[in-house]
């Protein structure tokens, strides 16, 4: 046989075998994953709680058109930036707690790792559909909050254009920058893209801990007791270094401590948002550095367990 015919035997040899290769890593897998985990959420009825958010916001705004424009534009950010974030906080302990608990017990996972889907591709897949349905409820309760600001913003200038119909130009111009000023600043948008990063943070931090949980109810109340150990932590850490020394073995012990339960009041801006004050870009860098270090860590972590789990 001459090395042309040799060759021409192999070919269709190679190309089916090529077409059967495994992949040890895929993206597709993990996106099909993802859409199903977004589906399955979303079949849960999770979105009530954007219901919730637009009566919310819709009630506050009615209740405080008797506060001056000043003192309304204020508590409405306040309330509806910090309504974002302890939904979308609520949203990423729920949602994600039921994820592993749930999938093993109806039997799901024994289907999908069975396809053969790596461990690894399954965690991703569902932490990233979580990551996708809370950027979609980020963004559906940024669009509501800044739309009921901007009708309030419009029904107030109305309003002051009326009462100063015979003022000078001048004064007019002023007013109409001080209701502009006072109502919507560009630190709305940072403030809320570290509100979903906490989130996302929450989100991985859950699904780690569903990896070793028996139940969805006992991964909740853990998450619960994190959560507020979270935003106490700044507080007893300052305690701590005031009353003990800030030696070497502190440092590591707080250090250890800080990796295990988040610095949650890190993510706290609002107070700044309302207040006026300017988000500079390296708060917002290291703010945003961090929750994307925290998600990464604890969604391998949540990998590794989950590799080592028997199922």
């Amino acid at each position: 046989m001459t090395d042309a015919e040799h060759a021409s035997t192999l070919q269709p040899f190679n190309a089916s075998t090529s077409a059967k290769r495994y992949r040890p890593f895929s993206f597709s897998r993990i996106y099909a994953i993802t859409i199903n985990t977004v589906t399955e959420l979303t079949r849960l009825k999770v979105f009530y709680v954007l219901l919730i958010f637009a009566l919310l916001l819709i009630g506050s705004s009615i209740f405080m058109a008797q506060f001056s424009f000043q003192q309304e534009f204020q508590i409405l950010k306040d309330v509806s930036l910090g309504a974002i974030s302890l939904f979308t906080s609520l949203l990423a302990i729920v949602a994600t707690a039921r994820l592993l608990p749930q999938d093993i017990e109806d039997r799901t996972v024994y289907t999908i790792l069975a396809k053969p889907v790596p461990r690894l591709e399954y965690v991703l897949g569902k932490i990233s559909g979580v990551l996708l349905l809370l950027a979609i409820s980020t963004v559906v309760m940024g669009a509501a909050f800044l739309l009921v600001l901007y009708t309030r913003e419009q029904a107030v200038m109305h309003a002051t254009l009326r009462q100063m119909s015979g003022a000078p130009p001048d004064q007019v111009a002023d007013a109409m920058r001080t209701i502009r000023s006072s109502a919507f600043n560009i630190d709305i948008f940072p403030g809320i893209v570290i509100i979903y990063l906490k989130a996302c943070l929450l989100a991985a931090l859950t699904l780690f801990v569903s990896t070793f949980a028996t139940s969805n109810i006992f991964t909740i109340v853990v998450m619960a007791f994190i959560y507020f150990i979270g935003h106490l932590q700044a507080t007893a850490r300052d305690y701590w270094l005031q009353e003990h020394s800030s030696g070497l073995v502190t440092r590591v012990f707080l250090a250890v401590v800080a990796l295990f339960f988040p610095d949650l009041q890190a993510f706290n801006l609002v107070d700044d948002i309302v207040a006026g004050t300017a988000i500079s870009l390296a708060v917002f860098a290291k703010t945003a550095v961090l929750g994307v270090f925290y998600t990464v860590i604890y969604t391998l972590l949540a990998a590794f367990v989950f590799y080592g789990k028997e199922l």
